[in-house]
């Protein structure tokens, strides 16, 4: 059994992720097998300003309506005693049965930005998540992710982001949503990571998937380029978000059609 102390560079991020294993286990006791670590904090270009903390805490089995109440009203003090961190947690709460199932839909309870803690199914990027956290995971407490996780081919991986394709379709429609610049910024770089890893079936940084798609689309630099600058001014309010939505979702959809129809690699 491993417990890590100083799994980022961060000194106050490590405190706040002991915070976060202590209230854990004492409310749910031996039922938490292991807290991990995955992302940007473990798969590079972590902007401290404006990333978020992402996390899976894995469960002997799910977690009942007395246990869920109990972990939301944890993150919700969290949110009031940590307030730069507020909007910035994602922690997935799987159970063992879950997690090992490394390509199937299962239950999972969320919180991440912009969601309060729900119990929902898992869906396709659950899957990528996996594939991270099995692959580059940080273990904070418990086994090690790849003891957890059932090995992730690169065709299964394929597959999710052909199903997150169509979700990204639907999403594209909830303009209201949309319409926030960091949320902007968010579905420019995401897709440009989605294109790097449909061209390469490899996962990189979102970042790194921007500097990439700079070179790769350059019709579209000047985008990407304000793009990665929204994502470190997102605490500015002083934008108008209708100026560049219109060019946003244009990029989105210009880069589904083009993963749609790009063939898959083999493997």
């Amino acid at each position: 059994m491993t417990t890590q102390t100083e799994p980022t560079p961060y000194t106050d991020i490590n405190a706040l992720l002991a915070l976060f294993l202590e209230r854990m286990q004492t409310i749910l006791g031996p039922k938490l097998i292991g807290l991990y670590v995955f992302g940007s904090l473990v798969t590079g270009d972590f902007d401290y300003e404006s990333s978020d903390i992402d996390l899976v805490a894995a469960l002997a089995a799910d977690l009942d309506d007395k246990e869920l109440e109990r972990i939301r009203t944890m993150h919700v003090d969290s949110a009031l005693a940590h307030k730069q961190w507020d909007n910035r947690i994602e922690v997935g709460y799987l159970s063992l049965e879950s997690l090992k199932k490394s390509t199937a839909h299962g239950k999972i309870a969320l919180i991440s930005p912009g969601e309060p803690l729900h119990v929902k199914e898992s869906g396709a990027d659950w899957i990528i998540n996996r594939y991270v956290l099995r692959e580059k995971g940080a273990t904070l407490y418990g086994p090690a992710p790849k003891t957890l996780v059932e090995p992730i081919s690169k065709q299964e991986r394929l597959r999710a982001l052909q199903e997150l394709l169509q979700e990204w379709r639907g999403w594209i429609t909830a303009t209201e949503h949309l319409r926030s610049r960091p949320y902007q910024a968010f579905m420019i770089v995401t897709m440009c990571r989605l294109l790097y890893t449909f061209k390469t079936a490899e996962l990189v940084s979102k970042k790194q998937a921007a500097l990439w798609a700079e070179q790769e689309m350059p019709e579209w630099s000047s985008l990407i380029q304000r793009a990665l600058a929204w994502r470190a001014a997102w605490r500015d309010e002083e934008v108008d978000p209708d100026a560049t939505l219109l060019e946003t979702l244009r990029f989105v959809r210009f880069v589904l059609d083009q993963c749609e129809n790009l063939p898959q690699p083999d493997g």
